[in-house]
């Protein structure tokens, strides 16, 4: 007996080839797919495009629309509420390494933690909404380790020690 070599385009042909039935290429209809959907996010009204970043105990809700580039933070201009410029630099670091310096204008409130969690809270939002608002610009952002939430958050005092893992400090009399 000679066997037959079998070509399958789907699962429904696997489903014939293993009940023994012959499958011949020509028999299955070819179904062309239609091309999906841009971004599957939707904007609101104003156009905006909303993400929630978190860093540490901070968490912010970020807001971004075509404008000029301005950033206001829990009503506040950017720079009278980050005033390191450590900070700030933090914030550009999206739109820098996606190429869009000062197309987009950014609200957002945050709340909870320091001002170094919030500025981290508030970048990680700012690269999550970019990624809906341009999804092609998902591989310059991940690169950049931008749209990865960083985790690590201060570890609580265990009872009988100092802080942490400090122990109290030994006493020989």
């Amino acid at each position: 007996m000679a066997e037959e070599t079998q070509t399958l385009t789907n699962l429904a042909d696997l489903g014939q080839a293993v009940a023994g039935g012959n499958v011949a290429a020509e028999e299955t209809p070819v179904v062309e797919e239609a091309p999906a959907e841009v971004s599957a996010f939707k904007k609101d009204a104003q156009g905006r495009m909303y993400a929630t970043g978190k860093r540490k105990n901070a968490i912010a809700r970020v807001w971004i629309k075509l404008g000029s580039g301005k950033i206001t933070v829990n009503n506040r201009a950017v720079e009278t509420y980050f005033a390191r410029p450590v900070l700030r630099m933090m914030l550009n670091q999206p739109f820098e390494a996606s190429g869009r310096e000062d197309q987009f204008d950014v609200v957002c409130t945050v709340v909870g933690g320091g001002l170094s969690g919030q500025a981290g809270a508030v970048r990680h939002g700012i690269s999550k909404a970019l990624v809906q608002f341009e999804p092609e610009l998902r591989a310059a952002l991940k690169a950049g380790k931008f749209l990865t939430r960083d985790s690590r958050v201060v570890e609580r005092k265990k009872y009988g020690r100092a802080k942490a893992r400090r122990s109290f400090q030994f006493s020989k009399r």
